[in-house]
């Protein structure tokens, strides 16, 4: 089963729920490599999360991707991982 970009996640759910903006992003992204990581992070970086959480099937360099655009926010995940909001 092919999973539905980050991107369109979070904006389903701001258009969905009606809240200006999602507090929290965290689990798999399923984002490998190539130049839809640059247009996921600053499509993610538009709806100012202040926890982005990214876990499994994300890659090493949208993770490098991601602590860069949140530096305040980024909390790696994964299996056991505990993110207090």
């Amino acid at each position: 089963m092919r999973h539905a970009a980050i991107v369109n996640i979070v904006t389903h759910a701001i258009r969905l729920t009606g809240v200006d903006r999602v507090h929290a992003v965290v689990g798999g992204f399923h984002l490998r490599d190539g130049p839809v990581i640059d247009q996921t992070v600053a499509a993610l970086a538009e709806t100012s999360p202040a926890v982005m959480g990214p876990a499994h099937c994300t890659s090493w360099r949208a993770h490098v991707a991601l602590a860069g655009a949140f530096p305040g926010g980024y909390q790696p995940g994964g299996f056991g991982t505990q993110i207090d909001l």
